[in-house]
């Protein structure tokens, strides 16, 4: 196989792999309570990890309740030793399924959002 192939075909290898890169967006990693979970006792805050760096101004948490009522949550924060981490502390919540929404901007300025449900026996 001539050289230049060889070049050609490793110099287009690398721009699809840095491409691919550079077009990915934050990815929910894990999350407390835990997607689907059904818990006994009531969680005291919200935990997300995504696989990239958040940026704090652009990232929040929502969280709506039985009824599809708003649950206030008094902060949205992003972890300074962990950008990774987002965190809201929640009030004492009662039986019932909620929903955490969610909505974040990473480092290199893409948004993504989703949603997390869990319930409470």
């Amino acid at each position: 196989m001539p050289i230049k192939r060889i070049l050609s075909a490793s110099a287009f290898a690398l721009a699809s792999i840095v491409t691919s890169s550079a077009f990915a967006h934050a990815k929910l990693q894990s999350s407390d309570p835990q997607a689907g979970s059904t818990l006994d006792a009531a969680p005291k805050q919200v935990r997300l990890k995504f696989n990239e760096a958040l940026e704090p101004a652009f990232s929040k948490i929502k969280v709506t309740g039985p009824q599809n009522n708003e649950i206030p949550v008094i902060a949205t924060t992003v972890d300074k030793a962990d950008p990774t981490v987002m965190t809201a502390p929640l009030p004492a919540l009662s039986a019932g399924e909620y929903h955490i929404q969610w909505s974040t901007m990473t480092h290199d300025g893409h948004k993504v959002k989703g949603e997390v449900t869990f319930k409470v026996k």
